[in-house]
């Protein structure tokens, strides 16, 4: 039976049709104890073993009742189960693809001039260093070429926040995207007006900035995602959904975790060393940490 027809079939008998408060307290409900009933059934399961043979058609019974519930809130509110199934699939398939899959080998300013690209290769120096007013700040450079300000943690509370910027690279590097970093090498697309207002202005800084920062704080609670290999979807449906207006949002949940866990990888090695060079290869979508003594010299573009 195909998911509409089921849902067809199933609404006939609803009880609290229409879409008032109360027609939807009535599956909302029902869905709450359903679910509680299956997980009873589970816990007689445990107590008893395989004494309690009736488990799987006890467990059965009360997923259909959970999906009579389903297909009755999707009604109300507009859905119908097919609808609910393929974008439930989409969010999966980006968040768990079927076979491991490279970034889109397009970079999102591949047809611009190349003086207006993000730096294809290049490597950046970090380097900790204390100001006149005795704080401890970090700069980081391209070749003789300084980026950005140095910047203190900016909180009362030392946490290393300083050496974020590896974030900001490792978006480069990995999504094809950051206008903190194309703003550091003056590369915003002049010849089209509308993208150099948009993308590469204030406002789409601030976004990425606060993305470093959500990021940041989350990760905080969890030993900087040191050993940690997966991220709560919550936080990168959040993510997501931050840079939606923006040309990054072609990159899925899946690519933001990538990102976000490696950009964590080389800020944990920063501020292990304290200082190091970090070397970015956007065609490639990779970025390494390497001892000061191990660098290159900063790379073309």
């Amino acid at each position: 039976m195909e998911l509409d027809e089921y849902q067809r079939q199933a609404n006939r008998t609803d009880q609290r049709p229409g879409q008032s408060a109360e027609a939807l307290v009535f599956p909302l409900m029902g869905l709450a104890s359903e679910v509680g009933s299956l997980v009873n059934q589970y816990k007689k399961r445990v107590r008893d073993g395989e004494a309690h043979e009736l488990f799987g058609s006890k467990a059965a019974i009360e997923l259909g009742d959970i999906l009579w519930y389903i297909a009755n809130l999707s009604e109300k509110l507009g859905y119908t189960l097919q609808e609910v199934a393929d974008h439930n699939l989409r969010r999966i398939n980006e968040r768990w693809p079927v076979e491991e899959a490279e970034s889109p080998a397009l970079l999102l300013d591949d047809d611009f001039p190349e003086s207006e690209q993000l730096p294809r290769e290049v490597s950046i120096r970090f380097e900790e260093e204390i100001t006149d007013e005795g704080r401890v700040c970090v700069s980081i450079a391209s070749g003789d070429i300084s980026l950005g300000n140095p910047l203190t943690d900016m909180t009362w509370d030392e946490d290393d926040y300083r050496f974020h910027d590896a974030f900001h690279l490792t978006y480069a590097a990995l999504l094809g995207w950051s206008p903190i970093i194309r703003s550091f090498f003056g590369r915003q697309r002049q010849s089209d007006p509308r993208y150099r207002e948009v993308e590469d202005s204030g406002r789409a800084k601030v976004i990425e900035e606060a993305i470093a920062a959500l990021v940041f704080e989350y990760a905080k609670d969890e030993h900087f995602l040191e050993g940690v290999d997966a991220i709560d979807f919550s936080v990168l449906e959040m993510v997501v959904g931050i840079a939606s207006r923006y040309e990054v949002r072609i990159r899925t949940t899946r690519d933001w975790e990538r990102a976000i866990l490696r950009s964590f990888e080389i800020w944990r090695e920063l501020r292990s060393k304290r200082k190091g060079i970090v070397i970015l290869n956007l065609r490639h979508h990779t970025i390494d940490f390497v001892g000061v003594n191990e660098g290159r010299p900063a790379l073309g573009n």
